[in-house]
């Protein structure tokens, strides 16, 4: 039987967070994409493959701004909307259970001005002995319902131009990221690169731009390893 908890959403103490005890959790990639996005007034602001909405949580504690999040799984779309609620969100915070292949059919066109996304970051092998389909873990982290370039053919659909996304991904998938956005007029314009654990770093944290000009800002690497607090850790000096 599954046991659901109410947990702090880390140091943002005014926020909790449901998940369950034994499976599902948020990870520090939401925690650290969350911190990375620059927001501005009055944007309208996508999260996709938002899990438990960590992310649309965190970016409350930032904006007014309304914050749309897609789930389409549907025991972690439960978590998401319980943690909606217990933060006394529902006004600013849309949690949906669908399919983010199908958003044109409720957000037509050019929606957004912000989009997030901490997605699966792994390709799916169709391997009868290896991943468990039907594991909510594995659809989390594995491309088995939606991978690199639909993420980014959707963007480019949704996004309005000069739009920005942020996107949080395995730094050896850095080359495909950025083939497979240029494919779709998506610019990569600052790249964060950080160390969880010491000397080693695995994440990166990425500002795509639609239809600008090509030019990357690189940041010095981040070792996060030791901190007990993420907040401001991206803001400029």
């Amino acid at each position: 039987m599954k046991t659901i908890e109410k947990n702090d959403l880390f140091d943002y103490l005014n926020r909790y967070i449901f998940q369950e005890k034994n499976g599902f959790k948020f990870s520090l990639d939401s925690i650290l994409l969350a911190e990375f996005v620059k927001l501005k007034k009055g944007a309208t602001i996508l999260d996709m493959c938002t899990g438990n909405a960590p992310i649309p949580l965190i970016l409350s504690t930032k904006t007014e701004s309304k914050i749309i999040g897609f789930e389409i799984q549907k025991e972690i779309f439960d978590l998401a909307n319980q943690s909606v609620k217990i933060n006394n969100l529902e006004s600013q915070i849309k949690i949906i259970n669908e399919d983010i292949k199908n958003i044109n059919k409720i957000f037509p066109g050019k929606y957004f001005d912000i989009i997030t996304c901490n997605p699966p970051y792994f390709p799916f092998h169709n391997n009868p002995n290896g991943q468990n389909k039907n594991d909510l873990k594995t659809i989390a982290r594995h491309e088995m319902l939606i991978n690199l370039d639909d993420i980014l053919r959707i963007v480019q659909q949704v996004l309005k131009d000069n739009g920005i996304f942020y996107l949080v991904h395995r730094l050896n998938r850095l080359d495909e990221i950025i083939l497979t956005a240029d494919k779709y007029g998506l610019k990569v314009k600052e790249m964060q690169i950080i160390c969880t654990n010491e000397y080693t770093p695995k994440i990166v944290l990425l500002k795509i731009v639609k239809h600008q000009a090509r030019g990357i800002k690189i940041n010095k690497i981040i070792d996060v390893h030791n901190l007990t607090s993420y907040q401001h850790l991206f803001e400029e000096e």
